[in-house]
């Protein structure tokens, strides 16, 4: 059973996302908050499997909360957003979150999203992500020393991953198994010091491996 918190300060969005998620066998909601710092709290104490997370809400937002339940282990982050050019996205997944959805998404994206984010994998919107990447990362700089380490297959890895691939589309690409791609996403997440794919995401943007428009 999957175990879902919902934190959002408006009532009708929280009820709503109950009751889309409640209609699964499998996701069972555990608890609501209306605000980021009885969100962080419900989070401590509950230890759901994933946090839906607004981001603009009262004296503690989403972006912060995040930071308090990744930094406690509580749970993973996915956070919502009502508009898909939105800087607190971009400052949530630095915080930590596992990825980002839009609130008008689709139900059975919703359902979709929690259970790839509840068995460990990285969430990535991708008719968002690179519109969102392409603003905060017009001026991104070369890749420094850390990227030295990687191979050059590795490096490969993370292009296409960074453009949006799932691991299968990027072994039939590269020629290569699924579970050879498995290893290499592994070792390069290990030699830059990151948790998912969406932090590896946002490092090869930052840092030049990849270019707004890419693919």
């Amino acid at each position: 059973m999957i175990r879902v918190l919902l934190v959002d300060d408006q009532e009708l969005l929280r009820s709503g996302f109950r009751l889309i998620l409640e209609l699964e066998d499998d996701i069972r909601v555990v608890g609501e908050a209306a605000d980021g710092a009885r969100g962080a709290e419900e989070a401590r104490r509950l230890k759901p499997d994933v946090v839906l997370m607004d981001i603009r809400m009262g004296e503690v937002d989403g972006i912060e909360a995040t930071r308090r339940i990744v930094a406690a282990d509580a749970g993973r982050v996915v956070v919502l957003t009502t508009f898909d050019l939105d800087e607190y996205v971009y400052a949530a997944l630095r915080a930590g979150a596992s990825g980002f959805l839009l609130k008008d998404t689709r139900p059975a994206d919703l359902v979709d999203a929690v259970r790839i984010v509840a068995r460990g994998d990285a969430l990535l919107a991708p008719s968002v992500t690179r519109r969102l990447l392409e603003r905060f990362t017009a001026s991104a700089v070369v890749a420094d020393s850390a990227a030295a380490e990687l191979t050059e297959r590795e490096r490969e890895v993370l292009r296409l991953l960074a453009g949006g691939r799932s691991n299968l589309e990027i072994a039939d690409a590269l020629v290569l198994t699924e579970a050879t791609v498995k290893s290499h996403v592994s070792n390069l997440l290990r030699k830059l010091g990151l948790r998912d794919r969406v932090q590896a995401v946002t490092w090869a943007y930052e840092h030049g491996l990849v270019r707004p428009g890419q693919s």
